[in-house]
């Protein structure tokens, strides 16, 4: 009877989460689709994408994780029925996000040149020069969209987020096809035609998700008519101060993979592309614990709302158990097929570069069993990260995901991951270490304050 108390919660958990994990998906899928054509122009592509994206990556980290400032609010306002203040939580989240795009987008323009410093491959680098420029301009549409998108799951509207990527998803696809190999009487770009295809896409994701809530009744008053420079410094205040700290939660977990890049760089172009190929299949299982940390974000926010504290915590642990049941699937399938799932991603026909794709193909398959051991700690300490967030407690999380990831990951990355030690798996080593501290650690948060709110309520 315990057990039912938190499988009961499972339907209404996969009717939130399975719009935003097929959304993400969706993204991942057009990296992994993105990965195998550039993969089949040669290894020194692959890591030129690999390299190109870990600037990305920290960038997005900074607006993805300050956009969701905005869910929890507009959670709390929906269900205490107060249009005017879910308004107001919506329309300066866009502003915000929106400066943020633009800054983002000059950070990674003069961040550029770092790529010299790093001591990556000298064929990796300057193909990676060209791609940067156009992706990195694709950060304005892409921050903007996850502030439409965030309002949309806080108003649990999650499923025209996910109408809106894939549309930009099946954009992206075809215009890589023609563009980096060169169909339709195009030129072949290579993989600055992947660039354009991602530009391209995440202009035409945020014009469609805006047409989709204008479209509904619950949303359109929210997204039309928005006074955009008519701005309350207390609401701008509240927003910075949940959103800068989420920020930094996920920049500092992004930043730690993003360090196994360049310290895969470190070992030579075949590890930094079997880096790619482990980080993408990875990345595409994360999804599904990101979208049961957006449905407990939603979920612990609406019940904060209410003030049901007893029930706020019954349903996040339902999530929390459903988590560690994909995390369990999803690691049995990694183990069992680590040998199988990288030989994706290169072109064994390719007798010209066999040498090379056959080292990408031993070093990705080992790291693949480190990444299905820490599926299970890399969903937990997401999801209740999401749930954290829910209850509008974000400084020390931020806190907990340093000392993680920088104090405890980065350090053992560091040290195993060198030619002489483990190279590649002792990178991943660290990733491991680093997310199961974070779990722990983040579970004790919310264990506690949870308690703390249910007696406080007695």
């Amino acid at each position: 009877m315990l057990i039912k108390n938190y499988t009961k919660e499972f339907k209404y958990n996969w009717q939130l989460a399975a719009p935003v994990m097929l959304g993400m998906l969706g993204h991942t899928f057009v990296s992994f689709i993105d990965n195998i054509m550039v993969g089949q122009l040669g290894t020194a592509e692959l890591a030129a994408v690999s390299l190109g994206n870990s600037f990305m990556f920290i960038a997005m980290s900074l607006g993805i994780g300050f956009s969701t400032a905005i869910t929890p609010l507009i959670a709390e306002a929906d269900s205490a029925q107060d249009f005017v203040k879910g308004k107001s939580a919506f329309k300066h989240g866009l502003f915000l996000c929106t400066v943020l795009g633009v800054l983002l987008f000059l950070l990674v323009l003069f961040a550029k040149p770092l790529m010299y410093l790093m001591k990556q491959p000298d064929e990796v680098v300057i193909l990676a020069m060209p791609y940067l420029d156009l992706v990195a301009f694709s950060l304005i549409p892409l921050v903007v969209f996850q502030a439409f998108k965030q309002f949309g799951d806080g108003l649990s509207m999650t499923k025209y987020p996910m109408y809106a990527t894939i549309l930009a998803n099946v954009v992206n696809v075809l215009l890589n096809y023609i563009l980096i190999f060169g169909k339709l009487g195009f030129p072949a770009l290579g993989i600055v035609g992947a660039a354009y295809g991602t530009l391209a896409s995440r202009f035409i994701m945020v014009g469609y998700l805006w047409y989709l809530l204008k479209g509904k009744d619950k949303s359109k008053a929210f997204v039309t008519n928005i006074k955009f420079f008519v701005l309350s410094k207390r609401m701008l205040q509240k927003i910075i101060n949940l959103g800068a700290p989420s920020s930094m939660q996920m920049f500092f977990e992004v930043a730690i993979f993003t360090a196994a890049i360049w310290l895969s760089g470190l070992l030579g172009k075949n590890p930094q592309a079997a880096n790619q190929i482990a980080l993408n299949l990875s990345s595409m299982t994360f999804m599904v614990a990101m979208g049961l940390s957006v449905a407990s974000m939603i979920r612990v926010g609406n019940q904060k709302g209410l003030q049901a504290f007893y029930e706020l915590r019954r349903i996040a642990f339902s999530l929390f158990l459903m988590g560690t049941l994909f995390a369990v699937c999803f690691a049995i399938i990694f183990f069992a097929f680590h040998n199988q799932l990288p030989k994706l991603y290169v072109d064994f026909d390719d007798i010209k570069n066999l040498n090379d794709n056959t080292e990408v193909i031993a070093i990705a398959s080992k790291l693949l069993i480190a990444a299905s051991i820490f599926q299970i700690s890399d969903s937990i300490q997401v999801i209740v990260l999401g749930a954290l967030r829910g209850l509008q407690d974000v400084k020390i999380p931020t806190i907990i995901t340093f000392i993680s990831y920088w104090l405890v990951g980065f350090p053992v990355s560091w040290f195993f991951g060198k030619e002489e030690a483990y190279g590649s798996f002792g990178i991943w080593l660290g990733l491991l270490a680093g997310l199961t501290t974070a779990a722990i650690l983040l579970y004790i948060r919310f264990n506690y304050l949870t308690k703390k709110l249910i007696l406080s309520n007695n």
